[in-house]
């Protein structure tokens, strides 16, 4: 393993994850592949493996879509190594899909707190687009948080396994300010040119955190637009359903099962073979039943045949 942290990827970058994943970030970034991988299981004779790194899976005219893991905008360490998404490649997957014949809907399986910011709006148009030729479901397994649910936002429909999370939207932004010798002793100092004082702003200031603001508001201004617009929500009152007080400034929260359903958050909570024999119902090819009139030629050709 390397000594670098996979948050080291997201050091200073505008951010839109929920705290259950920021402890993914902790870890550090494989240099081999580890056991992780994603397998859906359906029930009888319809089955789903979907293997670490790989994108997706058609079975029976419905194609798979995992969407694993803290999201970049292109890192193939984290997909290769652990599974996990990146926006480039949902983005790309999600146009092959919409342009198949073979593909009759697409099922994107959500397990991610979330991620970088950046790159994000690629992924939620190409997942759009494809949602306007074919029907794209959703299935939140168990968490589609901040940036995870901003893409499942724009799914045809959004179903939920009990228990499962949805929502923490909001953006958010981490970083550091050298405020004492760093490790060597030494004092570590960081200038940028005279007009490029938004470059890395001191969050230590009020200065800097009216900076970092107007850059995070502006993020969440298109995030509650898009989730407005793919769930068929009134844009002013999404904030209100996003926060479980009165006060809206207090959203970002994440909801689930019974109450999830009554935000508008998501359509329905099914369990996992549930919500795999629905699909198979709707999607699967259906059997071909021969006519009477064939049937009649049938039986004279083998009468025939007899003879």
């Amino acid at each position: 393993m390397s000594g670098a942290t996979i948050g080291a990827l997201f050091h200073g970058a505008d951010l839109s994850i929920h705290d259950s994943g920021l402890g993914l970030l902790n870890q550090q970034i494989p240099i081999e592949a580890t056991d992780a991988s994603t397998d859906l299981q359906a029930p009888a004779d319809v089955g789903v493996s979907i293997e670490r790194g790989q994108r997706y899976a058609v079975h029976r005219g419905v194609a798979y879509v995992p969407v694993r893991g803290a999201l970049t905008p292109n890192s193939g360490i984290l997909e290769r190594f652990l599974g996990w998404s990146n926006y480039h490649g949902v983005a790309e997957t999600m146009t092959t899909l919409a342009a198949s014949d073979e593909v009759r809907a697409a099922v994107m399986i959500f397990d991610t707190p979330g991620g970088s910011v950046l790159g994000v709006q690629a992924a939620v148009e190409a997942i759009r687009s494809c949602a306007a030729s074919k029907p794209v479901h959703a299935l939140v397994h168990p968490l589609a948080a901040s940036a995870g649910y901003w893409m499942a936002s724009q799914c045809t429909e959004i179903s939920a396994t009990p228990g499962s999370w949805v929502g923490s939207v909001g953006t958010m932004l981490t970083s550091y300010q050298p405020v004492q010798p760093g490790e060597a002793g030494n004092q570590l100092y960081i200038l940028t040119s005279e007009h490029a004082g938004a470059k890395r702003p001191d969050l230590s200031s009020d200065a800097g955190q009216t900076t970092a603001m107007v850059r995070l508001n502006e993020m969440e201004a298109e995030f509650l637009a898009a989730v407005a617009q793919g769930r068929g929500i009134d844009a002013e009152d999404l904030p209100g359903r996003m926060s479980r007080s009165d006060d809206i400034k207090q959203g970002g929260d994440v909801f689930w099962d019974g109450d999830a359903v009554a935000r508008g958050l998501v359509d329905q909570i099914e369990t996992l073979p549930d919500f795999i024999a629905r699909l198979s119902g709707l999607y699967a090819p259906k059997k071909a039943t021969s006519s009477r009139a064939y049937m009649a030629r049938a039986a004279t050709a083998r009468a025939h045949a007899s003879l």
